[in-house]
């Protein structure tokens, strides 16, 4: 029974965070500054919910740092995201291997 509250909870927060922008901002956003907050709201919830999954993840402090320090140098360098994200995993299962 439990789960089915909340799934309804979820599910109506998730229809209130979809809905209320709609209801409240009528006309076209004019304010750069909350035009520029809105557009990059995205990019810092998803920082905020995958840095630390990234640390605590291998549950090895070192091998994760190495993980990430190979997924920003490739990602510097405008490499897909495919390989972005296995090369980084690789590079923490191989040198999980040798600490």
């Amino acid at each position: 029974m439990s789960v089915i509250i909340y799934i309804i909870v979820m599910a109506g927060v998730t229809y209130l965070i979809r809905m209320i922008p709609f209801t409240l901002f009528r006309k076209k956003i004019r304010s750069t500054f909350f035009r520029s907050f809105l557009y990059y709201i995205p990019y810092a919830v998803l920082s905020a919910m995958t840095i630390p999954a990234i640390f605590y993840s291998t549950g090895n402090f070192a091998t994760s740092i190495i993980g990430t320090i190979v997924a920003v140098a490739l990602a510097y360098f405008n490499f897909p995201l495919i390989v972005v994200a296995l090369a980084a995993s690789a590079a923490a299962f191989i040198f999980g291997f040798f600490i």
